[in-house]
This record gives structure tokens, C-alpha cells and sequence, in this order.
């Protein structure tokens, strides 16, 4: 009989509590595997590959949010399967050094999420209302019509992108000023497009998540209408996680 394949959620400390029950991939029942001071949360898989359908991604989430109520993990990235049980205690022991280390470095704090964005209609006309620089531009070019070259208008591309991330590293550093107290580190990921003026990931300890949801609400008094404020959390600390496990 084929010994299942393990798909493993997170690692966590080896006091790790059992009995999460069939909340797993494929309905599996959600295990620990220990080995010296540390443990994966793991569970049977069957097949060599996982697609990330929403139902796939759901029970991956909700593993790991159900075991990062009492515990501090080390969150693992979708689709990270071991050939077998012996595969997983070969991951933990091979990297255990490396997994208390990170542990420590996470332990007893969570990840919340910071997004703003703009809430206008368009963009560019905002900015072109704004910035007399790119009034000039848009208007030369609109003066000229069939005359307008390419490269004329990848200049005032150019010049809109480039005002457009001064207001993004602007409105960021206003808001990380209010945050740093609250938080012990923060990490600034790419807009997802032009409305969006940033996405933070925070890390804070779990006792100050009612101050950092304070200081979301001071931060917001600094925008207008124009903006809209999004937190969300707490979550496993995905995006502080230094090292890579392949598996």
C-alpha cells in the first residue's frame, strides 16, 4: 500500500498542542510531527501536485490560523509537500537550528496588513490637476493631436509615474511615522496598481494589536476623502519569514 504523500502548513515549537481534527486539504486530519524542539503541521496528501483553487487556499489558511491562536508558527507557502513522514522528520532535522532561530525571532507576535488606496474616479486626471508640470504636457500634446509623437507620449508617462511614487513614498512615510512605535518591524510590498498608494506588512506583538489599530485610525486623519484605509489581520507572519524550506 502507497504511503500518502504530507502536506505540511507550518512549523511551530515541539509543545505544540494535538487535535485539530479533518480541517485539512482534501479533508485530511491535521497532525504534528516533532522532532528535538520543533514541529510541522502536517497532513496526508494524495498526488504529487496542488492547484490553488479557492477551496485548496481556504483550508490552508484556515489550518494555519486555527493552530496560530495559541502558538507562534513559522507559516509555510501553499503547495509545500514531503514524499512521506520520514521526508517530514528529515526537513525538521535538517533545519532545526534554523527554525528555533526564526521561532525566536517571531515568537508571541503576529502580521497585520496596511492598505491604502485612492478613491477617484481617474487617477491621471487628478494628478494632471495637481502638478502644473503635467497640466503643460498633457495639454501640449492634446494641442497637437496628430502631431504628437510616441515619445511625447511616453514622456508624460513618464513624468505621471514619476510624481505618482513621490506621492506614493510621501504618504507612506507619513504613515510609517505614526506606525514604527507600534510596531517591530515593517515591510513595504509593491502597489498592485495606480490606485494604490501602499500595502504594508507590520509586525507587532499580539498584546498591541488594539494600539496599532489606534494608530491606523490617527494615521488615517492625515488624508482626505480622496484615500481609503484598509487593515486587516492578525495573520501568521508570511512576510517575515527569512528563510526558504524546499520540500
Amino acid at each position: 500500500m502507497q504511503t500518502p504523500g504530507q502536506y505540511i502548513y507550518a512549523i511551530a515549537d515541539s509543545t505544540v498542542q494535538e487535535g485539530y481534527g479533518p480541517i485539512g486539504i482534501q479533508g485530511g486530519e491535521v497532525q504534528v510531527v516533532r522532532y528535538g524542539a520543533i514541529a510541522a503541521i502536517v497532513s496526508d496528501f494524495a498526488g504529487t501536485k496542488l492547484r490553488p483553487e479557492r477551496r485548496n487556499l481556504a483550508a490552508h489558511n484556515a489550518v494555519i490560523k486555527k493552530v496560530m491562536e495559541f502558538e507562534t508558527v513559522l507559516p509555510m507557502a501553499f503547495g509545500t509537500l514531503a514524499d512521506d513522514m520520514d521526508d517530514v522528520m528529515s526537513i525538521l532535522k535538517n533545519n532545526e537550528t534554523n527554525f528555533k532561530e526564526e521561532l525566536d525571532q517571531v515568537r508571541g507576535k503576529v502580521e497585520m496588513g496596511v492598505r491604502v488606496g485612492m478613491d477617484l474616479p481617474n487617477v491621471f486626471e487628478y494628478f494632471v490637476n495637481k502638478y502644473s508640470e503635467l497640466t503643460t504636457l498633457r495639454d501640449r500634446i492634446l494641442t497637437m493631436q496628430n502631431a504628437a509623437s510616441q515619445l511625447d507620449k511616453i514622456e508624460l508617462g513618464r513624468v505621471f509615474e514619476r510624481i505618482l511614487n513621490e506621492e506614493r513614498e510621501r504618504h507612506t512615510n507619513s504613515v510609517k511615522k505614526v506606525l514604527l512605535t507600534l510596531c517591530d518591524e515593517i515591510i513595504e510590498n509593491p502597489p498592485r496598481d495606480e490606485r494604490e498608494v501602499m500595502h504594508l506588512a507590520c509586525l507587532i506583538t499580539r498584546e498591541n494589536q488594539k494600539a496599532f489599530e489606534d494608530g491606523i485610525f490617527e494615521a488615517a486623519k492625515l488624508f482626505n476623502n480622496d484615500f481609503t484605509f484598509d487593515f486587516n489581520g492578525p495573520w501568521a507572519p508570511h512576510h517575515f519569514i527569512r528563510m526558504n524550506v524546499e520540500a
